[in-house]
């Protein structure tokens, strides 16, 4: 029995198919068969999503830091031991922290 990717794959295979119009011999023309806007939709449906993980408090503060100037130095690079002092002060720190 093929898994929910694989059905995903085979219906995106058929509308694709599908959305050309065929010649007497049953081979495509190359010309769609609906509208463009109908067509774009067919094509923007998402193939193969990969899940995503959550990300853990420290990527978190990372990523909401990591465009600030007090840390970052002037060609461009991360201050990390910087962030580091600065994350262990947060409460999410303080929070995991009490867990282990």
């Amino acid at each position: 029995m093929p898994t929910k990717k694989e059905r995903d794959y085979y219906s995106l295979g058929f509308r694709d198919g599908m959305a050309y119009e065929r010649d007497g011999s049953g081979l495509p023309t190359g010309r769609p068969m609906f509208s463009s806007d109908t067509y774009s939709d067919i094509s923007s449906l998402k193939r193969g999503g990969k899940r995503t993980r959550k990300l853990s408090s420290w990527q978190k503060f990372i990523k909401a830091n990591s465009n600030k100037k007090k840390f970052k130095y002037a060609n461009g690079k991360l201050k990390l031991k910087t962030m580091g002092i600065a994350y262990r002060k947060t409460a999410a720190y303080k929070r995991n922290r009490k867990k282990k």
